[in-house]
């Protein structure tokens, strides 16, 4: 399987389905975010561990978030993804009771690997978009 059909089978199973049972299949026991502005995990080096708690950072607030794939090009040891993501906030962002509102916005992400696993990524997206639909901007 190339990095590429990996990574896709990775936002399907792991992001999409919530199958955080296969993130081990898919991701290194050492993953760096290089640059992700916004994320509390920014510029850390997660353990598997780590990187399910991160995940459940995204799934609790938004348990339908979905990550639709608009395009991808792979380069050696990298697959640059576009993406639209969409999803409910039905659960606690925090300490912050869910609106109830719908999202919709995209962004790119470089995704890096390691001997065919996810090894950490670059990442920049629109969140102004998304605390703006949530209410919490004007």
């Amino acid at each position: 399987m190339n990095n590429e059909t990996i990574l896709r089978t990775f936002i399907d199973e792991v992001w999409n389905k919530k199958d955080t049972s296969r993130i081990g299949h898919f991701v290194d026991e050492a993953y760096t975010i290089h640059l992700d502005a916004g994320d509390a995990w920014d510029r850390k080096t997660l353990t598997l561990q780590e990187y399910t708690m991160r995940l459940q950072d995204s799934f609790i607030p938004f348990p339908d978030i979905h990550f639709a794939i608009e395009s991808a090009v792979a380069d050696a040891d990298a697959v640059a993804i576009t993406w639209i993501m969409t999803g409910t906030n039905l659960g606690n962002m925090g300490s912050v009771p869910p609106t109830g509102r719908a999202i919709k916005t995209s962004g790119v992400t470089i995704y890096h690997f390691n001997k065919g696993k996810l090894c950490g990524h670059t990442q920049v997206f629109d969140r102004t978009t998304v605390m703006k639909q949530l209410g919490f901007l004007l």
